[in-house]
């Protein structure tokens, strides 16, 4: 019998099925269903139930909590991208007069903008929206609890800020903006802000009993943009993988990878436990891996969306009860049994199209001092430069068009390159953000900053 390459193996399956059975049994969810993307389509989905034959399938509708705030930040940066706002813009200069418009648009969407976690009692999850009929309800008398821009602090409010900006400026509800802008071009037709059947009841679980009480289902009125939808581990997939692609008809791929960056100063327990933020997503290290996506919960309701870029693989959990199972877990290790047991296979090795020989001119050792770089030319047309040995700072670099190069990441990020050439055209030395790059160490007549000792390198006697 064969596998197709596209399908999952069987013992993958099986690990993935074990490991959602283990969380719905020792989280005692009433149900917990979940799916895998791999390649830009889904290719796993499962669930378990406490209802003999009553398994939820990919179109069951669970409520998504905070996952919602990713639905948020992308109308957000695509009114950056039409240009309507630039992400450093103030709040004030766009929704005047809410007492928090110090704080800018990046750092609402990074939960850096100073503001409470919470809205006024009464606990407006389990509340009607109706309580906080204007954003003053919401914000409440002091809106802000640290300083603008110091600290990373999740806030519902927040995001609750940022949807009203949404509607300010396209002049129409938040839910039929999203509905217009993101869930019909990307064939969400499940996802909304009130539950369609088929959709689950949000339960608790008695913490000492395997008893079991219905949680009430509140419409969250001004604070729906931080976690009003309702969704399916099948729409939620499609949601991923263009989270980690783009669609130009919502927001391009560039876009995308700048919400996965992060954005947010961490706190210490954050490096620690290697979690930080970029806008309107989490990020995390976890199993030696680069995981970002979003979690959420409400009464009665559990979602996460865990997404590993690199090695192409998304999964998506959700369950109906107020706590039990660590979903966060369960998604990155739903991702870590795909990766590992069937990992991605790489694209074959292309050479370049066209080869330039300025550029070709430019590949092979270099020295930083004494520190040994090197520099490849790669088949995407950009080059890269980075340590031949043990850790340091390393860059892919593109193009600008003038002969010189910018740095894409870390340190070199934004920083220019060029090839400095003699009077004869011959390279000299590559210049990099000011740093100097020679073809030998120190090399004798090299535009070395303080200059090269004339003695040259010598032994002691």
């Amino acid at each position: 019998m064969t596998t197709s390459p596209d399908e999952l193996l069987p013992a993958t399956r099986r690990a993935l099925l074990h490991r959602i059975a283990a969380a719905q049994a020792e989280g005692r969810a009433p149900s917990l269903v979940a799916a895998v993307v791999r390649d830009g389509r889904t290719v796993w989905h499962g669930s378990r139930s406490s209802v003999d034959g009553h398994a939820p399938d990919e179109n069951v509708q669970y409520r998504i909590g905070s996952i919602t705030k990713t639905f948020t930040a992308v109308l957000v940066l695509r009114l950056r991208d039409e240009g309507a706002l630039d992400l450093g813009d103030p709040l004030e200069k766009h929704l005047p007069g809410t007492g928090a418009g110090e704080a800018t648009i990046a750092e609402l969407l990074a939960h850096t903008g100073g503001l409470a976690a919470e809205s006024p009692a009464p606990w407006w999850e389990r509340t009607p929206g109706s309580l906080r009929p204007e954003l003053s309800d919401v914000l409440g008398e002091r809106p802000l609890v640290h300083p603008v821009g110091r600290r990373h602090h999740y806030s519902n409010p927040g995001y609750t800020l940022l949807g009203a900006l949404v509607e300010e400026m396209r002049g129409a509800p938040w839910e039929e903006v999203l509905r217009r802008e993101v869930l019909e071009p990307l064939g969400l037709d499940r996802t909304g802000a009130q539950p369609r059947a088929p959709h689950a009841g949000g339960w608790a679980v008695h913490p000492w009993a395997d008893a079991l009480l219905p949680e009430p289902v509140e419409d969250l009125g001004r604070m729906a943009p931080a976690g009003q939808l309702w969704s399916t581990t099948g729409d939620l997939a499609r949601f991923a993988v263009f989270l980690a692609k783009g669609d130009d008809r919502v927001l391009s791929a560039d876009t995308v990878r700048e919400m996965r960056t992060p954005a947010a100063p961490a706190e210490a327990a954050d490096v620690m436990d290697g979690a930080t933020y970029g806008l309107g997503l989490q990020i995390q290290h976890r199993h030696q891996r680069l995981l970002v996506g979003h979690s959420g919960s409400l009464p009665g309701f559990l979602a996460n969306l865990t997404i590993s870029v690199a090695d192409d693989v998304a999964a998506v959990v959700l369950a109906n009860c107020t706590s039990g199972p660590l979903l966060g877990t369960v998604g990155a290790d739903l991702v870590r049994i795909v990766a590992e047991a069937e990992p991605r296979i790489p694209e074959p090795w292309r050479p370049l199209r066209e080869v330039d020989p300025s550029v070709l001119e430019l590949a092979g050792q270099w020295y930083w001092g004494t520190h040994a770089y090197g520099l490849r030319v790669t088949a995407d047309g950009r080059v890269s430069l980075g340590p031949l040995s043990g850790n340091g700072r390393s860059s892919r670099f593109r193009a600008t068009g003038d002969g010189t190069w910018t740095g894409l990441e870390g340190y070199y990020h934004g920083e220019l390159l060029r090839a400095a050439r003699r009077p004869d055209g011959s390279v000299s030395h590559l210049d990099l953000g000011s740093f100097v790059f020679t073809r030998q160490p120190y090399e004798d007549g090299a535009a070395v900053p303080g200059g090269v000792d004339p003695e040259g390198w010598r032994g002691i006697g």
